[in-house]
């Protein structure tokens, strides 16, 4: 059969991070979202971990970029570009008749149709045969083992790099979600802007996401961590050390966090009360990078008097449930389309 030639593909194209899913294989690529162009020529010089390594730290010809912002296309030539390129590590030592895959992408579930025609394009542009896109919150779910096709509600949570997405599902389909263009970048920034506005510090990207992952915290921890950072004085203009304790990035992190709280409670008001019954019973499901910042199960558990549950792959779920997606991919043949239409 010429089908076994060619292997379907789930691709979770985050903000941030993007995953590739081989149909029978897993994961296979697991690479940041950015790409560094030269500017003179405006050819690609990096993609995924190379070119993130490079993020401040390029000289003038060069620029690191993030073509993904909030969940959606930015940049589409670099997207497509860099689409092609992880569509390309998968399919390594595989066939040597490299034939074109059909390539699920997740999209959040507060897309316009526009945006999702972007995805779907860009898809198709890098390589794909046929292009279909699965709402992320429904992908995680189905990572995370969430009895999806069943006439019972699941409630899940998305924190990624540039979107949190709140869903309640049932019998196959989202009931009521929320999407909101806050998540893991947005606390990166807020670490950023605290420790300028406290300390006239000047600190980059990867040590606000260095401070977040190592003593960053949704509530006060008993004891109290620090950890040494370096950055550039804004009154000197010089090179500074200072040490951060845990309590200033809660303190840092409190207004973005209480946002992704708020989304949960208004998307919980919307449920229908016996699906929050269901809800109770199985609790709020934490899926994404962002479910791993500590307490953040806790806070939210207090606030909703919910039982919070961190998934047992946080950052893999969506990729997961985008691959697993593929074995029932004419049920979003037609649900890709039909979502267009009612969105235009």
């Amino acid at each position: 059969m010429f089908g076994g030639f060619t292997k379907d593909l789930g691709i979770d194209l985050g903000t941030a991070n993007t995953l590739v899913y081989v149909r029978g294989k897993g994961i296979v690529v697991r690479e940041p979202s950015v790409v560094a162009l030269r500017t003179d020529t405006k050819s690609i010089e990096a993609v995924g971990e190379s070119a993130k390594k490079m993020i401040g730290r390029t000289p003038g010809n060069i620029r690191a970029i993030r073509p993904m912002k909030d969940g959606v296309i930015a940049d589409f030539d670099t997207t497509a570009t860099m689409i092609k390129y992880f569509i390309r590590q998968a399919q390594k030592q595989r066939s040597i008749f490299p034939r074109h895959p059909n390539v699920m992408v997740c999209v959040p579930s507060g897309i316009t149709a526009v945006e999702q025609r972007a995805v779907e394009d860009a898809t198709k542009q890098a390589g794909a045969r046929e292009a279909y896109t699965i709402e992320e919150p429904f992908a995680a779910a189905i990572g995370a083992d969430l009895p999806v096709w069943e006439p019972t509600g699941s409630m899940v949570v998305d924190i990624g790099g540039g979107t949190t997405e709140v869903a309640v599902i049932s019998l196959g389909g989202i009931v009521t979600s929320r999407s909101v263009r806050v998540a893991g970048d947005e606390m990166d920034d807020s670490i950023i802007s605290y420790i300028k506005r406290q300390y006239n510090l000047m600190i980059g990207e990867r040590t606000a996401e260095q401070l977040k992952m190592e003593v960053g915290s949704a509530m006060p921890l008993e004891t109290v961590e620090t950890m040494e950072i370096r950055g550039r004085d804004l009154v000197t203009g010089l090179p500074k050390t200072i040490s951060i304790t845990s309590d200033e990035i809660s303190e840092a992190l409190a207004d973005t966090i209480n946002a992704i709280v708020e989304a949960v409670k208004v998307t919980l008001e919307k449920c229908p009360p016996e699906l929050a019954a269901d809800i109770m019973d199985r609790g709020i499901v934490l899926t994404g990078g962002g479910a791993l910042l500590r307490n953040l199960d806790k806070l939210l558990a207090e606030e909703t008097g919910m039982p919070v549950i961190v998934a047992e792959n946080p950052l893999d779920c969506v990729a997961i449930g985008t691959g697993k997606a593929l074995d029932n991919i004419h049920l979003f043949k037609t649900r890709s389309s039909s979502a267009i239409r009612s969105k235009r």
